[in-house]
Order: C-alpha cells, then structure tokens, then sequence
C-alpha cells in the first residue's frame, strides 16, 4: 500500500515517511502543495496523511479537491486540537484527524483501520431496509430518488444501523466500528459523520431513517 505524505514540516515528513516504510508501506512526500492533490492521485496513494496549515495552501481544500475525485482514506494529521479545525477537516471529507505530537503507533493503527475498511470489503454485500439499498462493498447507498457515494465512515455507519435494525446501537459502539476504539476519537466526529450520511440519504429521496436516541445513539 502506498501512502502520500502532505506536511510542511520536511523533518517530520522525512521521520514518518521512514517509520511508515519501516512498517511495510510505501511512501512518498509531496513537496508543491499546489499541484498536491494531481501529485497524489498521479503516484496512486492508497491512503494520504494531510497536514491542516501548508505554506500557501489549505488542507481543508486539497482534502476537498481529493474526496471529489478519489475516495482513498484522508487522515488530517495537524498540530491543532481545535475542535472547529477538526469539524472542519471531516466536513470537508477526512475519514480521521490526529492532532500532533501523536504516539506513532496509534497513528499507525489508525492507518492500519482505514486501509482495511477501504480496501478488503465483502465484495457481496449488500443490505436493504425501508427502500434503501446499501452496496458496501462499493461504498454506495440507494434510494427512491437515486444512487450516491459514500464515505468509508458513513458506510460504516449504515452498515451497523442496518444490521441492527430498529435496535438502539450507542455512540461507543458506533465509533468502535468505524475506528476501533473509542478512546481517542471526540464525539463531535462521530456526529459530524452522522449528519453527512443523513445529508447523502436525503439527497437519495429518504428522509428521517436514522433516528437520534439523546444521550444513548442512534436506530433505524
């Protein structure tokens, strides 16, 4: 798997660009943010690790440019820990975000996460509920007024509402899902994520399917 490293800071790039191959990945450094996001998909990155603040360009945006035209995991790796940065970066299409300084072997195991759930799904899965299609294995959502794409998140997301049923399935085991723990993920990304899926639902003629349960999580 090969892993594009977006970060001003050439010692740090250079140090996790060693830890990374030293753990069986293949990397490289993206040194024009300009020309960032034609760089990355050009080289095939399977994964990028973005910095949020870059001399003369913006994380938020090459994220967003990304996410237009690949849906490879995006994982905002940042030295700021403000929770607008943060909401920011997953609207704009981050699957996770990893404030500095960051223990590298759970930015490792983060990375480990997101490459699984992008790239060994069931390639026959497929669920149904209420009229709605969920093609898992391609990261897809069906409904009365069309078809869209999902995040890796909001599959997730879906997914474990669907299976579920009309049972409550809580906060704790939802991000536990997505992210394997629920030790060092904010809440607010897990509501984040919630609220796109629903936009991408509606945009796909279903309204209301899934429904907040305050203070415990979420059902169909």
């Amino acid at each position: 798997m090969k892993i594009a490293i977006v970060e001003d800071d050439t010692r740090i790039a250079r140090e996790l660009s060693l830890f990374l191959e030293r753990s069986g990945y293949e990397t490289f450094i993206v040194e024009s943010f300009t020309d960032a996001v034609e760089e990355i998909l050009g080289k095939g990155a399977h994964l990028t690790l973005l910095d949020l603040y870059l001399p003369g360009s913006d994380g938020c945006k090459i994220c967003m440019e990304l996410r237009k035209r690949s849906d490879m995991p995006i994982i905002m790796v940042t030295s700021s820990d403000s929770e607008v940065d943060e909401l920011s970066a997953m609207n704009v299409g981050a699957d996770d975000y990893v404030t500095k300084p960051y223990n590298v072997q759970i930015l490792l195991m983060r990375i480990k996460n997101a490459l699984h759930r992008a790239y060994h799904a069931d390639p026959g899965s497929e669920l149904f509920y209420g009229g709605v299609i969920l093609h898992a294995a391609c990261a897809r959502v069906t409904g009365p007024a069309g078809e869209c794409g999902l995040s890796r998140n909001e599959t997730i997301i879906l997914e474990t509402l669907m299976r579920a049923g009309e049972q409550i399935v809580t906060r704790e085991q939802l991000m536990n899902a997505i992210w394997q723990t629920d030790e060092f993920v904010d809440e607010n990304t897990l509501t984040v994520n919630i609220n796109r899926l629903r936009r991408k639902l509606r945009s796909v003629g279903v309204e209301d399917l899934v429904k907040t349960h305050k203070g415990v999580g979420y059902s169909l």
